[in-house]
């Protein structure tokens, strides 16, 4: 079965594309500022399912450049989504946590009452209506914390500052789950092929690392797997000011996935050894 992926170089389709054989659409092939064409290419293509791993992620910058945020993650989504019910392929497309207000402690799930605090993850749950809304079968699969060996993340930014630093301070009192980019295009993968063997069910999920951590924590973990002796101060949100507010929870309640799909969460811990692994190979 041939699958339909939007996105080429990003952390999820780069790995896609190391899973399966898939056809990878770039920017120049499907530019997501462009919804109509967007939605061409998948009435063009003779895929059996669909898989929209492209998004506008810049957070902070999406705060002063809201109406490109709005179309490439809102009203492009909307139109594959309503191109691939057209053709009766499943769509799979992946949300994030910013579409909730991070309020408390307690684990999101995929029914909760959102709220978004900034441009970012309003344009996310704008494609998530549309995608719902365009009535095909279709999973959204919200996640958190994506890193991955290539890419900008979390993870080489925090190696990349220990090469210069001895103490680093890292927000403290944002929870969430780490995720690879490797488990979400499984994740992916999965989902999208037992939907075409009708399978699973069409809806909103849930899909993040375990166990869930702080920024501090994950830094903590990261140099401690790579071996670099770096102390990390914790610090609260209010002394690391960002154009963009962050939910302060992004704890997910996954159980959705494993009773529709049989998809646990990954120990994101076994993730991050992987993609040291392999920034080792790259540097070698």
């Amino acid at each position: 079965m041939n699958i339909l992926v939007f996105g080429r170089t990003g952390q999820v389709a780069t790995e896609l594309g190391r899973q399966a054989q898939v056809t990878a659409l770039g920017r120049e092939a499907a530019d997501l500022s462009d919804p109509d064409a967007c939605a061409a290419a998948i009435a063009d293509s003779d895929a059996g399912a669909v898989i929209n791993a492209a998004a506008y992620t810049a957070v902070d910058r999406a705060e002063t450049d809201e109406a490109t945020a709005a179309l490439v993650n809102g009203a492009a989504p909307a139109a594959m989504a309503e191109a691939a019910a057209a053709k009766g392929v499943p769509f799979v497309h992946i949300s994030t946590d910013y579409v909730f207000d991070g309020h408390g402690d307690t684990p999101w799930k995929p029914g909760d009452a959102t709220g978004p605090l900034g441009a970012y993850g309003r344009s996310k749950l704008v494609g998530e209506e549309g995608v719902r809304g365009a009535g095909g079968t279709h999973a959204i699969l919200r996640t958190s914390w994506v890193f991955s060996a290539h890419g900008a993340n979390f993870v080489k930014t925090m190696l990349r500052l220990s090469q210069t630093h001895e103490r680093l301070t890292v927000v403290a009192d944002q929870m969430g789950g780490p995720t690879a980019a490797a488990d979400i295009a499984t994740t992916c993968l999965t989902v999208a092929r037992m939907l075409v063997a009708g399978q699973g069910a069409s809806g909103t999920y849930h899909f993040a690392g375990a166990p869930d951590v702080s920024w501090a924590g994950f830094a903590r973990e990261i140099f401690a797997q790579a071996g670099r002796t770096v102390e990390v101060a914790d610090i609260a949100t209010s002394d690391y000011p960002t154009p963009a507010a962050r939910p302060a929870n992004s704890r997910l309640d996954c159980a959705g996935l494993e009773t529709v799909f049989g998809i646990t969460r990954p120990d994101w811990r076994q993730g991050l050894a992987a993609v040291l692994n392999a920034l080792k190979e790259q540097a070698a």
